[in-house]
C-alpha cells in the first residue's frame, strides 16, 4: 500500500498559514505522557486550533483538497467521521467546506464505546450501512484512534476507503494505517511544523 506524501507547505499558501496556527496556538514544548502511554518532548493540543475562528476553515479545506486529490472526495465518498473527541471539530470541517462549495458529504462521529441506552449506537450521524467512508483526526501519533474508528465504522457495515490526519507526528501512525491496508492521508507533518519524530 503506498500513501501519498504532500510537500512540504509553500510560504504564503494556506498549509503555510496553517502550519504557523499550529505552531504558534497547539504546539505545547515540555515532557508529557501521550494518550498511546509514550512519552515525548512536545504535545500537538489539536482543539487549540480545530475550534479557532481562522484555521477551523482552513483545515476543512485543506483536508478536502487532500481527499480530493488521493481520489477520495464528495464524489468518490459518502461520509467523514472519527472517533470522538478530537475529530469532532475536523468532520464539521470538512463537511462545511464540501458544503461551501456544492458538495454532498455527510458527517458521522464514532464514540469509544456504544451507548448502553435509546438506540446503542458507537457511530452517531447518518446510517453509514453501504457508505465509502473516510476516517478522519485531528492528529496521529500511533494510528490507533483512526483504527478503533475504522473497526466501529466496519462493524456499522460502512466501507472505510481511507483514513486522513490534519497533523501526522511521525511517530507510526502511517505504518499502522498501511498495515490495515488503507491509505493515509495527512496535511502536514512534524518536519512540516519544525517538529523532531519521536
Amino acid at each position: 500500500m503506498t500513501t501519498d506524501t504532500p510537500g512540504s507547505p509553500a510560504p504564503g499558501t494556506p498549509a503555510q498559514r496553517l502550519a504557523d496556527l499550529v505552531n504558534a496556538h497547539a504546539v505545547v514544548h515540555g515532557r508529557v505522557t501521550l494518550s498511546s502511554g509514550k512519552e515525548a518532548d512536545y504535545y500537538v493540543d489539536m482543539r487549540r486550533v480545530t475550534l479557532h475562528h481562522e484555521a477551523a476553515p482552513l483545515i476543512g479545506h485543506l483536508l478536502l483538497d487532500r481527499l480530493e486529490e488521493s481520489g477520495y472526495g464528495p464524489g468518490e465518498i459518502d461520509a467523514v467521521g472519527g472517533l470522538t473527541l478530537g475529530a469532532d471539530p475536523v468532520v464539521c470541517a470538512v463537511q462545511h467546506a464540501a458544503a461551501s462549495r456544492g458538495l454532498d458529504l455527510d458527517a458521522f462521529l464514532v464514540r469509544k464505546e456504544a451507548k448502553g441506552h435509546g438506540m446503542k449506537r458507537q457511530v452517531e450521524g447518518p446510517d453509514v450501512a453501504g457508505k465509502r467512508v473516510v476516517v478522519l483526526e485531528d492528529t496521529s501519533t500511533t494510528g490507533g484512534s483512526a483504527l478503533t474508528a475504522v473497526e466501529a465504522c466496519r462493524r456499522a457495515g460502512a466501507e472505510v476507503v481511507a483514513v486522513a490526519s490534519v497533523v501526522d507526528r511521525d511517530t507510526g501512525a502511517r505504518e499502522a494505517v498501511e498495515r490495515a491496508e488503507l491509505p493515509y492521508l495527512w496535511v502536514l507533518s512534524a518536519a512540516d511544523l519544525g517538529l523532531a519524530p519521536q
